[in-house]
């Protein structure tokens, strides 16, 4: 019997399937942020995450495999973040606005490298590229869904239509943090990003023209 309980015990304290995953990531991100992926190479993500290289390709079959996921992981905890769709009218669209602004910020501010190596690779590689545009959709149809649900309310007034305008914002939005994240000139300051993105966001929506 004390056989059997040291046993498990040996068992139990060593790293499961997910935590050797979440090992690799960890890595990863802690790399990025030290030097671009094409310089990382699948030894150095094992040893930092205490496995095999063997063992790296059970859990993913590349670096881009691994940026992937770690580019789901960061757009899935922006999701968190972000409060989900209202009801309409937004009792304080300005409230409202802000705390979606600042969700962006704060998730992708805290994985600065990873959103740095996904912009980078999204341009020549098909399926970083696919990934970024999924997310940026799904963005853009919750907007649209906003922006619709404000008009039918009467508190935002008709204009150019709801997806197209979610759209333009979107990549207004994604441009200025993406500056900002991988250093670009010129960049709006951090301290003044999502009051300025929300000044736009709000007259662009709710403003009414003569």
């Amino acid at each position: 019997m004390a056989t059997s309980r040291a046993s498990r015990s040996r068992r139990s304290s060593r790293p499961s399937g997910d935590e050797r995953e979440a090992a690799i990531l960890t890595t990863a991100e802690r790399l990025l942020a030290e030097r671009p992926l094409a310089e990382i190479s699948i030894e150095d993500l094992a040893a930092g995450a205490g496995i095999s290289r063997p063992t790296f390709y059970f859990y993913f079959s590349s670096k881009k495999d691994v940026l992937l996921s770690l580019l789901d992981r960061v757009a899935e905890e922006a999701d968190r973040a972000i409060v989900p769709r209202p009801p309409s009218p937004i009792a304080d669209p300005a409230a409202f606005w802000r705390d979606v602004l600042t969700a962006f910020l704060t998730t992708f501010g805290a994985h600065r490298a990873v959103t740095a190596a996904a912009d980078a690779a999204r341009a020549g590689d098909p399926e970083v590229g696919a990934l970024w545009t999924r997310i940026m959709t799904d963005w853009v149809e919750r907007d649209a869904a906003i922006i619709e649900a404000e008009r039918a309310a009467g508190a935002a007034p008709d204009g150019p239509p709801a997806r197209e305008l979610a759209t333009a914002l979107s990549l207004m939005v994604e441009r200025s943090m993406n500056a900002l994240f991988t250093g670009q000139r010129p960049a709006v300051d951090e301290d003044h990003l999502v009051e300025t993105l929300l000044h736009v966001v709000l007259n662009a929506i709710y403003a009414r023209t003569a």
